[in-house]
């Protein structure tokens, strides 16, 4: 069966999408300067879910910023990590065959714990997930070792509402290495701690999962990022320690964190706006690339309850294709999804003129 018609059959036949419209006759009723207020109403369908909301309201405070305040502990070890994981690098020439798979697919769950799990599901709700799912999803974002899924989805909500501000985590007005990594390199700045006391979280303590993941995440993720995956290959088809420690272990998560960093970094940097073009994320190929969908960033941010993070849904998403398998598993259900008229409509009220329809 043809791509397009396999995805067509799995997004649809096995279990519910909803699709967010926007009526045309309330368009026309209204009048176009009420058009964004009603597009708002219309497409996000999550009334339990405002605070991943931008909040154009918001002005930062005036004067200097607070000096940075570093973080020497987080310094030392990333510099460590990036200095075995170069020497990862080297070492891959003479890896087993088997140790680059393993890695690999270490990699790809690491990263879907990240963004069908962290990101599509707990931070934005844009689809719901059965019992099975949910845990495989916490492990596989412990296996990440990103902070808890609570912490991720908190400091995700701050960074969308309070998009390119001092409250935003990873401003990436700041520049390219403080969006990329910086920002983990020093004290939050207080604003981000201000607003994110405020997000309404009740959702995520009410998850039996996160909160227990929250609880035990120290020893979870010792042995989830870095002693499993150095174990098996040593064990189970006789790779070396130091192989297995420094290309299954420290280089394939130095890969996962670059590859989630750059959504922060090059993504609200590097491409176009054809959907808002008076927002600073952009559409990355290489980024999605990397980071298994997630670099769709203009469409993201104008649309975030869509759990495709894209207009496009499997053209360079596997974290949707995999989101759609699940469904079509029983696993996952309720996909949000943006309509076809109301991202027309987007595009010729903000977009930037590169809008190509696919």
């Amino acid at each position: 069966m043809p791509a397009h018609l396999l995805q067509e059959e799995i997004s649809s036949s096995y279990t519910t999408t909803t699709t967010i419209t926007e009526p045309p006759s309330k368009i026309l009723q209204n009048g176009e300067g009420k058009l964004e207020n009603l597009l708002h109403a219309d497409e996000d369908i999550r009334p339990e879910m405002k605070d991943d909301i931008y909040d154009p309201s918001y002005k930062d405070k005036e004067g200097p910023r607070p000096k940075f305040e570093y973080v020497w502990r987080n310094i030392i070890l990333m510099s460590l990590l990036h200095l075995g994981a170069l020497y990862g690098i080297i070492l891959i020439p003479t890896c087993k065959l088997y140790t680059w798979i393993w890695a690999f697919l270490y990699y790809m769950v690491s990263a879907l714990g990240i963004t069908a799990g962290a990101h599509r599901l707990w931070s934005h709700r844009s689809y719901k997930a059965r019992l099975p799912l949910r845990v495989f999803l916490i492990i596989a974002n412990t296996m990440a070792f990103q902070n808890d899924a609570y912490e991720w989805a908190r400091d995700h909500r701050v960074h969308h509402k309070f998009s390119e501000s001092d409250a935003d985590p990873h401003n990436a007005r700041r520049g390219f290495f403080f969006s990329h990594v910086g920002w983990l390199l020093v004290r939050k700045h207080p604003a981000v701690k201000e607003k994110g006391s405020l997000l309404d979280l009740s959702d995520l303590k009410a998850e039996k999962l996160v909160m227990f993941q929250r609880r035990y995440y120290k020893p979870a993720v010792l042995m989830m990022c870095f002693i499993l995956p150095t174990i098996v290959p040593w064990y189970f088809w006789g790779e070396t320690f130091r192989h297995s420690l420094y290309v299954a272990t420290f280089l394939r998560y130095a890969v996962v964190l670059n590859a989630t960093w750059l959504v922060n970094s090059a993504a609200h940097l590097y491409g176009y706006r054809p959907y808002d073009k008076n927002i600073n994320p952009r559409e990355n190929i290489l980024v999605s690339m990397g980071a298994v969908g997630e670099g769709f960033h203009n469409y993201h941010h104008s649309f975030p309850y869509d759990y495709s993070t894209s207009e496009y849904r499997w053209h360079i998403n596997f974290t949707t294709f995999f989101i759609d398998c699940m469904a079509a598993l029983g696993l996952a259900y309720d996909r949000k999804k943006v309509s076809k008229a109301a991202v027309l409509a987007k595009v010729k009220r903000t977009g930037d003129g590169s809008y190509k329809s696919g």
